[in-house]
């Protein structure tokens, strides 16, 4: 996309983090907003501020989750700006912990979140795009929110690790998808490592139903907070990511990253798949951490 003023962005997990500052730099670009999100106090504390300072935007609380809840944030964006240009498939939660003990309801909610979410929004919003484009004057792009955990896997993040693997293999596919039938849609996978956020909190807004009556594991705890500590300790701001990403949509670039020094792990990873070796040991170069984690999961 070459143009940003009064083109139409739709953003989900617009309440906090990621979402929330693709918002604000949206907003500073002079686009229209369509905001989403689950938490319905600070989407509109989130609108709010965005109107204050001049911007056209809606919020629709939305349970990214459900594919009619979704549709129903597609029919709010045509009823009010009449076309989407951009979208950010963003919502995102996390469970961790060994990947057997994470029960029926973690899968059910962190893929409801993670992955579902995405499939409803290209399912329902491409079709939409590719409609716009048949105006040759139409820019169109999606970016979906995976992780670098869908390029690594991290012990004690199954669960999480598949959800971004998914929404990694669902972009590609999806780049490819679209090339076949246009040139004026593109799409991005945003594979960010650690950034400081409230992202180890998002159980916050997990539903009732799909909470477990049984107190967590002591590796459900152990990764709670690894993540509390890895996610406050980032150095990268949503700011910064927000800008990364805003360029990468500009540049049409595919995989956005916000640390390509962890690409040493990726690389390191497909290096032991084309040789055929087994995956590597994650904390190589950090012994003292796997130590403390081997102490405290096996007490």
């Amino acid at each position: 996309m070459k143009q940003f003023q009064n083109r139409v962005a739709v953003i989900t997990g617009a309440a906090s983090g990621f979402g929330k500052a693709f918002a604000e730099a949206g907003a500073a670009l002079g686009m229209k907003l369509v905001l989403a999100d689950i938490q319905e106090d600070a989407l509109h504390a989130t609108v709010k501020t965005r109107r204050d300072q001049g911007a056209a935007v809606i919020g629709v609380r939305t349970d990214v989750s459900s594919a009619d809840q979704v549709q129903a944030l597609a029919d709010a964006a045509i009823d009010a700006f009449g076309e989407v240009n951009l979208l950010f498939n963003n919502a995102g939660v996390g469970a961790g912990g060994l990947v057997w003990e994470n029960t029926e309801k973690d899968w059910d909610w962190v893929l409801g979140v993670n992955l579902k979410s995405v499939i409803h929004g290209v399912r329902i919003f491409t079709p939409l795009m590719l409609a716009a484009a048949r105006d040759p004057a139409y820019e169109g792009h999606i970016v979906n929110t995976a992780s670098m955990a869908g390029l690594v896997n991290g012990p004690s993040m199954g669960v999480y690790n598949v959800s971004k693997h998914a929404v990694v293999a669902l972009t590609e596919t999806l780049y490819h998808d679209l090339g076949l039938v246009t040139d004026q849609v593109h799409c991005s996978a945003l594979c960010p490592y650690f950034v400081p956020t409230a992202f180890s909190q998002s159980r916050r807004n997990r539903p009732a139903e799909l909470a477990n009556a049984e107190t967590p594991t002591r590796s459900q705890l152990v990764a709670q907070a690894m993540s509390e500590k890895s996610v406050s300790s980032a150095k990268i701001s949503v700011e910064e990511i927000a800008q990364i990403t805003f360029d990468a949509v500009r540049k049409r670039d595919f995989y956005i990253y916000s640390d390509l020094n962890v690409m040493a792990l990726v690389e390191e990873r497909f290096k032991r798949m084309i040789g055929q070796c087994n995956p590597g040991d994650p904390f190589a170069g950090h012994p003292q951490v796997r130590e403390k984690l081997v102490k405290a999961l096996r007490g």
